[in-house]
């Protein structure tokens, strides 16, 4: 069995690693990538053509302007490259970041933004030159848990009132909820949902 070249793997690495940053790049970063490529291609057409015919010495200056084209479409294609893996890589330096600041929220249970920054830093030091970016991120990850304790609440609450409810009709629900619960008037089109989603499951189990 013929033995691969160990200079072709990582060459192979890089291809394949790239084809992963380009599929899960966005749409203008993918379509960005295919001009280039096709001008490539018909330059290469036009430099074999010209190379192939019959009246080289004539085609001297065609050759020298296509090859400059063709380096040209190469150097784009390397900066097209070197922009999506930069994209992908602060993409995912920011999921990573995310992942954990959204852990070590819930452990620490801290609802103080400054605090949280401050207390991640010194457990995170490589985050240091972050600041700013963990603070954002902190906000965004409060408000989740925020509304994601709200809609837990708002869950908790109607299955208990819906269980002692005479009522089975959404919209009959809907009214004897909120003058129980006016609280809950400002959020009437969660509350509906809720109130369906609820329901849908209880005829699913049933």
């Amino acid at each position: 069995m013929d033995e691969v070249c160990p200079c072709i793997m990582p060459r192979c690495g890089r291809i394949r690693k790239f084809i992963k940053e380009w599929s899960e790049s966005g749409r203008i970063e993918k379509l960005s990538f295919i001009p280039p490529f096709l001008i490539l291609i018909l330059e290469i057409i036009l430099l074999v053509h010209a190379i192939t015919a019959e009246n080289l010495p004539e085609n001297l200056i065609i050759i020298e302007l296509t090859l400059i084209l063709v380096v040209i479409s190469l150097i784009e294609i390397v900066l097209v490259g070197k922009e999506i893996h930069e994209h992908y890589m602060e993409n995912y330096y920011e999921r990573v970041l995310t992942i954990r600041l959204d852990d070590f929220i819930t452990q620490q249970r801290q609802t103080n933004v400054k605090k949280i920054v401050e207390l991640f830093i010194k457990k995170y030091p490589m985050y240091s030159a972050k600041r700013n970016q963990i603070y954002h991120i902190s906000c965004q990850i409060l408000e989740t848990h925020k509304e994601e304790e709200w809609e837990e609440s708002l869950l908790d609450t109607l299955k208990n009132f819906i269980k002692k409810s005479q009522y089975n009709n959404v919209d009959d629900l809907l009214k004897a909820f909120l003058e129980k619960h006016p609280k809950y008037k400002k959020s009437r089109g969660e509350v509906y949902k809720t109130i369906c989603q609820i329901l849908g499951q209880q005829n699913k189990d049933s």
